[in-house]
């Protein structure tokens, strides 16, 4: 590790404010390197204690646009070191010196690393996932220390613009107008260790309670400054869209009835057979069916669903010949067969319809605009099916204006989700177990429109069983950077789009 002697005060930290007992001792570890100029504390009114080498600066938000402004401006030193939580970490000696080492090696104009998580005595390793052009959610983990090159920073705020008046949405700004013209580089080692952070009960937070974090209604505000920040960064890239989009194309195929509900289920006995009679008890105006995509089912799923398909004839029980299938290739399965409906409406095998309405409102949604998509809203519920917090999810945050470009940023679009058959036999589900429905809808949102309906259709059981429920950090690590690559390759597709378009003027 690289020792910068004679070459000190290299630093600034940006801290936050904190009441709780550790805060001052992870300030005190700072002021002792010799490689921090001064701490800047920001606070909200508090009174921070007095503390040599720091200076403060009172804000609604550590993350506000105009005090975040105001101390790259003042700052001299060579690099600014934000830490988002300074009550939780601790920085053994010498690791400042690594962050600016590998900073200045790579050119890079920010820098984060894997960190060690401290709980019951013990640690556990925390790594964290690669930063690439489609890492552009605003809740990507950084952990909670990040080194800004403040030459770079400078740079980057004279050439796009000075971070915007927002309370929420600024170091989201920072990172992305730095992310355009230099690296993020993420150092794989532990080089700190944070506090496990619990709920007021002491309890851990669990991924899936994190789910829906950006759909509550309580962060709207906070989502609205995100968007903003995040459309004029595609203009940035030349990676937006303008609201203009391709007619959906006639279908060439003899579909045999107006809809079908799908269902792709592997080892759901206890629930599948709850989602068919959901289907079927639609009422509609137009024939349907409910095609069930059994993926080699190791439990009683087989055996309920062939009994379904005895009892109504309306029930297709396919099993694929495939044996390497996941969900989007079970979806595969499902649109290319015969028995396929001109619109296919998606129902998972642990979910609900809300009522018997859901699929005659899906379809008229299609038959009164031009869409080659329609997703509805749902409620979360739990196993007894009562409500639970955050409620309705209708991500109200869409508009036909800027609602593919704001798909980019946010990490789903809701359900239940509904397509032109014609047009996912021609492009095709991606054959994974996660996001495939997201990347399809990122896809058809590059060319044409998507239609929302904004009232509940559809109830969305949260169960130990879920998928996404108390995830593994390795699995949900995988699990973002897949979707990460699924927005990598749509932001390059649309700029090449910009660029073809250009080059045509």
């Amino acid at each position: 590790m690289a020792i910068h002697h004679g070459r000190m005060n290299r630093l600034t930290a940006i801290v936050p404010f904190s009441p709780r007992q550790n805060f001052v001792r992870t300030v005190q570890m700072l002021i002792h390197s010799p490689l921090i100029e001064k701490v800047i504390i920001i606070h909200s009114g508090a009174t921070p204690p007095s503390l040599q080498k720091c200076e403060f600066m009172e804000a609604a938000s550590p993350t506000s646009g105009e005090p975040l402004n105001a101390l790259i401006k003042k700052a001299k030193s060579e690099y600014l070191l934000f830490l988002t939580d300074p009550c939780m970490i601790h920085i053994p000696p010498r690791i400042l010196e690594r962050l600016l080492d590998v900073l200045e090696s790579t050119g890079a104009g920010m820098v984060y690393s894997d960190y060690m998580d401290e709980r019951s005595g013990g640690y556990v390793e925390h790594p964290l996932n690669d930063y690439q052009t489609g890492s552009v959610r605003d809740g990507f983990d950084f952990g909670a220390v990040t080194v800004f090159s403040h030459r770079a920073v400078v740079k980057t705020l004279q050439k796009y613009g000075n971070i915007p008046v927002v309370e929420y949405a600024g170091l989201y700004d920072l990172r992305l107008k730095v992310s355009i013209d230099h690296p993020i580089f993420h150092i794989q080692e532990f080089l700190y260790t944070k506090e496990k952070e619990e709920d007021g009960q002491g309890k851990e937070e669990q991924a899936g309670e994190k789910l829906f974090d950006y759909v509550d209604p309580r962060n709207n505000a906070a989502q609205k400054e995100m968007e903003d920040v995040f459309t004029q960064y595609l203009k940035n890239i030349d990676a937006s869209l303008d609201p203009k989009f391709k007619k959906v194309p006639a279908s060439t195929y003899d579909f045999p009835l107006v809809a079908s509900v799908i269902i792709p289920v592997r080892n759901r006995e206890m629930t599948v057979k709850d989602a068919v009679n959901s289907a079927l008890s639609q009422e509609t105006n137009f024939p349907f069916n409910v095609i069930v995509v059994d993926n080699h089912s190791t439990d009683g799923t087989t055996a309920v669903l062939s009994e379904l398909a005895k009892r109504y004839p309306a029930v297709k029980h396919i099993i694929p010949a495939r044996f390497d299938l996941s969900i989007g290739g079970c979806w595969n399965e499902a649109v290319a067969s015969a028995v396929c409906g001109r619109y296919s409406v998606q129902l998972d095998s642990d979910d609900l319809y809300n009522s018997p309405h859901t699929l005659q409102k899906m379809v008229e949604a299609f038959r009164s605009g031009d869409y080659a998509m329609v997703i509805g809203s749902y409620t979360l519920v739990n196993e007894s099916l009562e409500e639970i917090p955050p409620g309705l999810i209708d991500h109200r945050e869409w508009t036909d204006a800027n609602g593919r470009n704001n798909a980019l940023r946010v990490n789903g679009l809701g359900a239940p989700r509904a397509f032109d058959t014609a047009l996912v036999r021609r492009i095709g589900f991606l054959n994974v177990g996660y996001g495939e429905d997201y990347a399809l809808a990122l896809r058809l949102s590059r060319e044409y429109r998507i239609g929302r309906i904004y009232e509940s259709l559809y109830l969305c059981r949260r169960w130990t069983g879920n998928t996404d429920a108390a995830l593994s950090l390795e699995r949900q690590n995988r699990n973002d950077a897949f979707k990460d690559k699924i927005r990598t390759i749509e932001i390059m597709a649309r700029q090449r789009i910009n660029r073809d378009a250009s080059s045509r003027k």
